[in-house]
Protein backbone atom coordinates (compact mmCIF):
# COMPACT_ATOMS: atom_id res chain seq x y z
CA UNK A 1 0.00 0.00 0.00
CA UNK A 2 1.28 3.45 -0.86
CA UNK A 3 0.75 6.23 1.65
CA UNK A 4 -1.62 9.00 0.61
CA UNK A 5 -2.40 12.39 2.07
CA UNK A 6 -5.56 11.01 3.68
CA UNK A 7 -3.41 8.52 5.58
CA UNK A 8 -1.14 11.26 6.87
CA UNK A 9 -4.19 13.32 7.84
CA UNK A 10 -5.50 10.34 9.83
CA UNK A 11 -2.19 9.96 11.69
CA UNK A 12 -2.23 13.67 12.61
CA UNK A 13 -5.82 13.42 13.83
CA UNK A 14 -5.02 10.46 16.05
CA UNK A 15 -2.00 12.24 17.52
CA UNK A 16 -3.92 15.50 18.03
CA UNK A 17 -6.91 13.91 19.76
CA UNK A 18 -5.03 11.10 21.52
CA UNK A 19 -7.87 8.71 20.79
CA UNK A 20 -9.04 6.57 17.90
CA UNK A 21 -12.65 7.30 18.87
CA UNK A 22 -12.18 11.09 18.89
CA UNK A 23 -10.06 11.04 15.73
CA UNK A 24 -12.71 9.01 13.89
CA UNK A 25 -15.37 11.52 14.88
CA UNK A 26 -13.12 14.39 13.76
CA UNK A 27 -12.49 12.74 10.39
CA UNK A 28 -16.13 11.74 9.91
CA UNK A 29 -15.46 7.98 9.74
CA UNK A 30 -16.27 5.05 12.00
CA UNK A 31 -13.82 3.95 14.67
CA UNK A 32 -13.46 0.39 13.26
CA UNK A 33 -12.68 1.87 9.83
CA UNK A 34 -10.00 4.16 11.28
CA UNK A 35 -8.53 1.30 13.35
CA UNK A 36 -8.25 -0.83 10.20
CA UNK A 37 -6.68 2.07 8.32
CA UNK A 38 -4.09 2.59 11.06
CA UNK A 39 -3.16 -1.10 10.99
CA UNK A 40 -2.65 -0.92 7.21
CA UNK A 41 -0.48 2.19 7.54
CA UNK A 42 1.67 0.56 10.21
CA UNK A 43 1.93 -2.63 8.15
CA UNK A 44 3.05 -0.63 5.13
CA UNK A 45 5.75 1.12 7.21
CA UNK A 46 6.73 -2.03 9.08
CA UNK A 47 6.36 -0.70 12.63
CA UNK A 48 3.85 0.55 15.20
CA UNK A 49 3.29 4.29 15.14
CA UNK A 50 1.04 4.48 18.22
CA UNK A 51 1.06 2.68 21.54
CA UNK A 52 -2.53 1.66 22.40
CA UNK A 53 -3.26 2.28 26.03
CA UNK A 54 -6.42 2.31 28.14
CA UNK A 55 -6.32 6.11 28.21
CA UNK A 56 -5.87 6.41 24.43
CA UNK A 57 -3.15 6.38 21.79
CA UNK A 58 0.35 7.73 22.28
CA UNK A 59 2.87 8.13 19.42
CA UNK A 60 5.88 5.83 19.57
CA UNK A 61 9.34 7.29 18.92
CA UNK A 62 8.99 6.23 15.27
CA UNK A 63 5.49 7.68 15.27
CA UNK A 64 6.87 11.06 16.40
CA UNK A 65 9.38 10.93 13.55
CA UNK A 66 6.69 10.15 10.98
CA UNK A 67 4.41 12.89 12.37
CA UNK A 68 7.21 15.47 12.17
CA UNK A 69 7.32 14.83 8.41
CA UNK A 70 3.58 14.34 7.93
CA UNK A 71 2.36 17.59 9.50
CA UNK A 72 4.08 19.97 7.04
CA UNK A 73 2.86 17.86 4.12
CA UNK A 74 -0.74 17.95 5.36
CA UNK A 75 -0.51 21.69 5.98
CA UNK A 76 0.92 22.32 2.50
CA UNK A 77 -1.78 20.21 0.90
CA UNK A 78 -4.48 22.15 2.76
CA UNK A 79 -2.90 25.42 1.62
CA UNK A 80 -2.71 24.14 -1.95
CA UNK A 81 -6.42 23.27 -1.93
CA UNK A 82 -7.40 26.62 -0.38
CA UNK A 83 -5.35 28.70 -2.80
CA UNK A 84 -6.47 26.67 -5.81
CA UNK A 85 -10.13 27.05 -4.88
CA UNK A 86 -9.64 30.80 -4.41
CA UNK A 87 -7.92 31.06 -7.80
CA UNK A 88 -10.71 29.05 -9.42
CA UNK A 89 -13.31 31.33 -7.84
CA UNK A 90 -11.50 34.38 -9.21
CA UNK A 91 -11.27 32.77 -12.63
CA UNK A 92 -15.01 32.14 -12.52
CA UNK A 93 -15.61 35.85 -11.90
CA UNK A 94 -16.19 35.72 -8.13
CA UNK A 95 -14.19 38.87 -7.60
CA UNK A 96 -14.73 42.60 -7.43
CA UNK A 97 -11.84 44.97 -8.09
CA UNK A 98 -12.68 48.35 -6.58
CA UNK A 99 -10.94 51.61 -7.39
CA UNK A 100 -11.46 54.80 -5.40
CA UNK A 101 -10.20 58.27 -4.73
CA UNK A 102 -10.08 59.27 -1.06
CA UNK A 103 -13.43 59.19 0.75
CA UNK A 104 -14.64 58.82 4.33
CA UNK A 105 -17.31 56.48 2.97
CA UNK A 106 -14.77 53.93 1.76
CA UNK A 107 -14.54 51.82 4.94
CA UNK A 108 -18.29 51.46 5.25
CA UNK A 109 -18.60 50.69 1.54
CA UNK A 110 -16.10 47.84 1.69
CA UNK A 111 -17.73 46.43 4.82
CA UNK A 112 -21.12 46.35 3.13
CA UNK A 113 -19.72 44.80 -0.04
CA UNK A 114 -18.08 41.99 1.91
CA UNK A 115 -21.32 41.32 3.79
CA UNK A 116 -23.36 41.33 0.58
CA UNK A 117 -20.92 39.28 -1.51
CA UNK A 118 -19.52 36.55 0.79
CA UNK A 119 -16.88 34.45 -0.90
CA UNK A 120 -16.10 37.18 -3.41
CA UNK A 121 -12.48 38.27 -3.67
CA UNK A 122 -12.78 42.06 -3.15
CA UNK A 123 -9.65 44.12 -3.74
CA UNK A 124 -9.09 47.87 -3.40
CA UNK A 125 -6.89 50.18 -5.48
CA UNK A 126 -6.54 53.78 -4.27
CA UNK A 127 -5.35 56.68 -6.42
CA UNK A 128 -5.53 60.47 -6.06
CA UNK A 129 -6.17 60.69 -9.81
CA UNK A 130 -9.71 59.97 -10.94
CA UNK A 131 -8.44 59.84 -14.52
CA UNK A 132 -5.93 57.11 -13.69
CA UNK A 133 -8.68 55.04 -12.07
CA UNK A 134 -10.96 55.44 -15.08
CA UNK A 135 -8.18 54.39 -17.44
CA UNK A 136 -7.53 51.31 -15.29
CA UNK A 137 -11.25 50.56 -15.37
CA UNK A 138 -11.41 50.86 -19.16
CA UNK A 139 -8.36 48.58 -19.48
CA UNK A 140 -10.08 45.87 -17.46
CA UNK A 141 -7.90 46.17 -14.37
CA UNK A 142 -10.85 47.36 -12.25
CA UNK A 143 -14.56 46.49 -12.14
CA UNK A 144 -15.89 49.68 -10.53
CA UNK A 145 -14.34 53.06 -9.76
CA UNK A 146 -15.63 55.65 -7.27
CA UNK A 147 -14.31 59.08 -8.24
CA UNK A 148 -15.03 62.76 -7.79
CA UNK A 149 -15.18 65.36 -10.54
CA UNK A 150 -14.24 68.93 -9.62
CA UNK A 151 -16.90 71.41 -10.72
CA UNK A 152 -15.81 73.21 -13.88
CA UNK A 153 -13.13 70.61 -14.63
CA UNK A 154 -14.84 67.65 -16.36
CA UNK A 155 -13.04 64.34 -16.29
CA UNK A 156 -11.78 62.69 -19.45
CA UNK A 157 -13.83 59.50 -19.42
CA UNK A 158 -12.82 56.64 -21.72
CA UNK A 159 -15.49 55.47 -24.13
CA UNK A 160 -17.82 52.69 -23.07
CA UNK A 161 -17.86 53.19 -19.32
CA UNK A 162 -21.19 53.26 -17.50
CA UNK A 163 -21.85 56.01 -14.95
CA UNK A 164 -24.00 56.40 -11.86
CA UNK A 165 -24.23 59.72 -10.04
CA UNK A 166 -23.96 59.34 -6.28
CA UNK A 167 -24.07 63.05 -5.38
CA UNK A 168 -24.72 65.68 -8.04
CA UNK A 169 -23.06 68.50 -6.09
CA UNK A 170 -21.07 67.96 -2.91
CA UNK A 171 -19.84 71.24 -1.38
CA UNK A 172 -16.23 71.46 -0.34
CA UNK A 173 -15.69 72.89 3.13
CA UNK A 174 -12.61 74.71 4.38
CA UNK A 175 -10.27 73.50 7.11
CA UNK A 176 -8.33 75.96 9.25
CA UNK A 177 -6.65 76.25 12.62
CA UNK A 178 -9.00 76.10 15.58
CA UNK A 179 -8.05 79.66 16.61
CA UNK A 180 -8.38 81.15 13.11
CA UNK A 181 -10.52 84.35 13.34
CA UNK A 182 -12.88 83.05 10.63
CA UNK A 183 -13.57 79.92 12.65
CA UNK A 184 -15.73 81.94 15.05
CA UNK A 185 -18.53 82.02 12.44
CA UNK A 186 -20.57 78.93 11.45
CA UNK A 187 -20.16 79.85 7.75
CA UNK A 188 -16.98 81.40 6.34
CA UNK A 189 -16.76 84.16 3.72
CA UNK A 190 -14.20 83.37 1.05
CA UNK A 191 -12.88 86.93 1.26
CA UNK A 192 -12.10 86.38 4.96
CA UNK A 193 -9.41 83.95 3.80
CA UNK A 194 -7.81 86.29 1.26
CA UNK A 195 -4.79 86.89 3.48
CA UNK A 196 -4.16 83.20 4.19
CA UNK A 197 -1.85 80.82 2.41
CA UNK A 198 -3.86 78.07 0.74
CA UNK A 199 -2.68 74.53 0.10
CA UNK A 200 -3.85 72.25 -2.71
CA UNK A 201 -2.76 68.89 -4.10
CA UNK A 202 -2.09 69.40 -7.84
CA UNK A 203 -1.99 65.63 -8.44
CA UNK A 204 -5.74 65.44 -7.77
CA UNK A 205 -7.40 65.89 -11.15
CA UNK A 206 -8.97 69.33 -11.47
CA UNK A 207 -8.22 70.40 -7.89
CA UNK A 208 -5.79 73.23 -8.64
CA UNK A 209 -7.68 74.47 -11.69
CA UNK A 210 -10.96 74.46 -9.80
CA UNK A 211 -9.56 76.36 -6.84
CA UNK A 212 -7.80 78.90 -9.05
CA UNK A 213 -11.05 79.57 -10.91
CA UNK A 214 -13.04 80.09 -7.70
CA UNK A 215 -10.41 82.36 -6.15
CA UNK A 216 -10.23 84.41 -9.37
CA UNK A 217 -14.01 84.81 -9.51
CA UNK A 218 -13.92 86.08 -5.90
CA UNK A 219 -11.31 88.65 -6.88
CA UNK A 220 -8.64 87.37 -4.50
CA UNK A 221 -5.17 86.06 -5.23
CA UNK A 222 -3.74 84.42 -2.08
CA UNK A 223 -0.46 82.51 -2.14
CA UNK A 224 -1.03 78.83 -2.89
CA UNK A 225 1.27 76.01 -1.80
CA UNK A 226 1.31 72.67 -3.59
CA UNK A 227 1.45 69.49 -1.53
CA UNK A 228 -0.48 66.44 -0.39
CA UNK A 229 -3.32 66.76 2.08
CA UNK A 230 -1.58 64.72 4.78
CA UNK A 231 1.12 67.40 4.88
CA UNK A 232 -1.56 70.08 4.68
CA UNK A 233 -3.20 68.81 7.86
CA UNK A 234 -0.02 69.29 9.88
CA UNK A 235 0.35 72.84 8.54
CA UNK A 236 -3.31 73.72 9.05
CA UNK A 237 -3.30 73.00 12.79
CA UNK A 238 -0.43 75.44 13.37
CA UNK A 239 -2.04 78.17 11.28
CA UNK A 240 0.34 78.02 8.33
CA UNK A 241 -2.30 77.26 5.67
CA UNK A 242 -5.99 76.73 5.01
CA UNK A 243 -7.24 74.09 2.59
CA UNK A 244 -10.40 72.71 0.99
CA UNK A 245 -11.70 69.49 2.48
CA UNK A 246 -14.52 67.00 2.09
CA UNK A 247 -17.65 67.94 4.07
CA UNK A 248 -17.63 64.45 5.60
CA UNK A 249 -14.34 65.24 7.36
CA UNK A 250 -14.84 64.48 11.02
CA UNK A 251 -14.39 67.06 13.80
CA UNK A 252 -10.92 67.50 15.29
CA UNK A 253 -9.88 69.20 18.50
CA UNK A 254 -7.02 71.00 16.74
CA UNK A 255 -8.81 71.99 13.54
CA UNK A 256 -11.96 73.88 12.53
CA UNK A 257 -13.97 72.76 9.49
CA UNK A 258 -16.53 75.21 8.12
CA UNK A 259 -18.71 75.56 5.00
CA UNK A 260 -18.01 78.44 2.64
CA UNK A 261 -20.69 81.06 1.96
CA UNK A 262 -22.44 80.19 -1.29
CA UNK A 263 -20.53 76.90 -1.65
CA UNK A 264 -18.26 78.10 -4.48
CA UNK A 265 -16.17 74.90 -4.38
CA UNK A 266 -17.94 71.66 -5.22
CA UNK A 267 -17.44 68.22 -6.73
CA UNK A 268 -19.68 65.58 -8.25
CA UNK A 269 -19.39 62.05 -6.85
CA UNK A 270 -19.60 59.30 -9.48
CA UNK A 271 -19.42 55.53 -9.69
CA UNK A 272 -18.21 54.12 -13.00
CA UNK A 273 -18.29 50.50 -14.14
CA UNK A 274 -17.39 48.52 -17.22
CA UNK A 275 -20.12 47.15 -19.51
CA UNK A 276 -20.97 43.65 -18.36
CA UNK A 277 -20.39 44.32 -14.67
CA UNK A 278 -24.13 44.66 -14.21
CA UNK A 279 -24.62 41.32 -15.95
CA UNK A 280 -22.61 39.77 -13.11
CA UNK A 281 -24.87 41.51 -10.60
CA UNK A 282 -22.12 43.58 -8.99
CA UNK A 283 -22.32 47.17 -10.22
CA UNK A 284 -25.86 47.69 -8.95
CA UNK A 285 -25.19 46.35 -5.43
CA UNK A 286 -21.89 48.26 -5.37
CA UNK A 287 -23.75 51.51 -5.99
CA UNK A 288 -26.43 50.73 -3.38
CA UNK A 289 -23.82 49.93 -0.74
CA UNK A 290 -21.80 53.01 -1.62
CA UNK A 291 -24.88 55.22 -1.29
CA UNK A 292 -25.68 53.73 2.13
CA UNK A 293 -22.09 54.16 3.32
CA UNK A 294 -21.95 57.76 2.11
CA UNK A 295 -25.26 58.61 3.77
CA UNK A 296 -23.95 57.15 7.02
CA UNK A 297 -20.81 59.31 7.14
CA UNK A 298 -22.67 62.39 5.86
CA UNK A 299 -25.23 62.28 8.66
CA UNK A 300 -22.61 61.46 11.26
CA UNK A 301 -20.77 64.72 10.53
CA UNK A 302 -22.57 67.55 12.33
CA UNK A 303 -21.59 70.44 10.04
CA UNK A 304 -22.46 68.54 6.88
CA UNK A 305 -25.69 67.20 8.36
CA UNK A 306 -26.77 70.78 9.13
CA UNK A 307 -25.83 71.84 5.60
CA UNK A 308 -27.91 69.01 4.14
CA UNK A 309 -30.90 70.00 6.27
CA UNK A 310 -30.61 73.66 5.23
CA UNK A 311 -30.52 72.70 1.56
CA UNK A 312 -33.29 70.14 1.75
CA UNK A 313 -31.07 67.32 0.50
CA UNK A 314 -32.67 63.87 0.12
CA UNK A 315 -29.77 62.57 2.20
CA UNK A 316 -31.15 64.47 5.19
CA UNK A 317 -34.39 62.49 5.04
CA UNK A 318 -32.59 59.67 6.84
CA UNK A 319 -31.60 62.02 9.67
Amino acid sequence: MELEVRHLRALCAIADTGSLHKAARLLGVSQPSLTTQLRRIEHALGAELFARERTGCRPTPLGHAVLSRARPLVAQMSLLVTETRAAAARADGARLRVGSTASRALAGWLRRLRDRLPGTDITLHMDVSAGALLRALAAGRLDVAFVHEVEGCPLRVPDGLERRVLVEREPQFISMARDHPAAAAPVVELTDLAGDRWMVDPTVDGEWDGLRRVLGEAGIDPPVLHGDYHTAASLIVVGEVVAPCQPTSGPRDDMAIRPLRGDPLAVRLLLYSRPGTDDAGRAGPAYEDLAAAYREVALRTSAYRQWLLRHGSPLAQAA
